[in-house]
């Protein structure tokens, strides 16, 4: 199945077909001329660089073949906002703090004592200064990440044991997109690679490329853009997902936490998750048994899952069992958002909002 953001075709995020937030026909396509002075008007007008911030969103839509219309340049426009504020690599507060307590999270894991990691830490680096006072002085994720790899080839510790392969930076760039998603989609990338995939992740160009591919580069058949936003801070279909457990959670009687996670991993066949569970208990009403749910189950993150005759059966059940009107396909996930840098209570359910606020006011401009 071919995303419905690509060219020529109705984009998915919003539907250009279908009157949203004032757009009633199709959009004609248009110059790369076009679409890059529309950039340069949704940009804000004090950033640094509008003509490099539009040439690398163009970029990243030209290579793999995405519908440049005025949502889905906002949809992207929304989450830089949102997530960086229009920084290529905007610094976290306390970073630090953050860093030495993982790195000694990481060595407690493995039964290094934390003195061993004091002593590392209290050796000097080739400009004069300690790793304790090097890591003190951190300001970005770029700069922890390049500090650790540096970390793993120079300390004691760090090429054996404890460091190596465990950088802890997991997100970076102007769409704080995960590095391991960048690394699994490398494939086809427009530039020359300096580096390491991760090292481009921290780049404007790279972070665009690589954010906009996980907010746009997948079909997803929802009628607002509320969804693609979860599904960007949540995963990949994790909006629809959510949908079917709310729908798995009507048709078998039991409560089910609607967080887009259909298996629970590492669960045998013996012990299954909660969901899997659930829908074991009315697998005479669905006509499938223990193997066959497993393996619709599985397809939860593909594109495909809402074809399976797992998906069609919960919902015929569930739209038999509901208040008379058709179960939600789509609903944003229940989920709290932790990490060492959030220090307040957040869900995905706040991120969403915050993006398609921002998305509003961009199509409004």
């Amino acid at each position: 199945m071919t995303p419905a953001t690509r060219r020529h075709r109705i984009p998915a995020l919003l539907g250009l077909c279908i009157g949203i937030a004032g757009l009633t026909a199709c959009e004609a396509q248009r110059t790369p001329e076009q679409v890059h002075a529309e950039l340069l008007r949704k940009l804000p007008a004090t950033l640094h660089d509008r003509d490099g911030w539009a040439r690398d969103i163009q970029t990243a839509f030209t290579a793999q073949d995405l519908d440049p219309s005025t949502s889905n340049l906002c949809a992207v426009l929304a989450v830089v906002e949102q997530e960086s504020t229009y920084r290529a690599d905007p610094p976290v507060p306390g970073l630090g703090g953050i860093a030495i307590a993982e790195i000694k999270h990481r060595a407690a894991a493995k039964h290094v004592p934390e003195f061993a990691i004091d002593a590392a830490l209290k050796l000097r680096a080739p400009d004069g200064r300690t790793y304790a006072e090097r890591l003190q002085a951190l300001r970005s994720e770029r700069e922890m990440s390049e500090l650790f790899e540096e970390m793993v080839a120079r300390l004691p510790l760090g090429s054996g044991k404890l460091l190596a392969g465990l950088n802890p930076v997991r997100t970076g760039g102007p769409m704080q997109v995960r590095v391991d998603f960048a690394e699994r989609h490398a494939r086809g990338y427009p530039y020359t690679v300096e580096g390491s995939i991760r090292h481009e992740v921290f780049s404007r160009r790279g972070g665009l490329y690589f954010g906009i591919k996980h907010l746009l580069d997948y079909p997803a058949d929802y009628d607002t853009p509320l969804y693609r936003f979860a599904d960007f801070n949540a995963g990949w279909h994790a909006s629809r997902n959510a949908a079917f457990q709310q729908a798995a959670a009507i048709a078998s009687g039991k409560k089910l936490v609607r967080d887009g996670d259909l298996l629970t991993p590492g669960a045998s066949m013996q012990k299954p998750g909660a969901t899997e569970a659930a829908l074991r208990s009315i697998d005479m009403l669905l006509g499938m048994d223990a193997a066959a749910i497993r393996a619709d189950l599985k397809r939860g993150n593909q594109a495909g899952f809402d074809e399976t005759a797992l998906y069609r059966a919960v919902f015929a059940i569930a739209d038999r069992k509901g208040s008379g009107k058709p179960v939600a396909r789509a609903r944003v996930p229940d989920i709290a958002l932790a990490s060492p840098k959030i220090t307040r209570k957040l869900t995905t359910a706040w991120f969403a909002g915050r993006v398609e606020s921002r998305w509003k006011a961009c199509m409004a401009r």
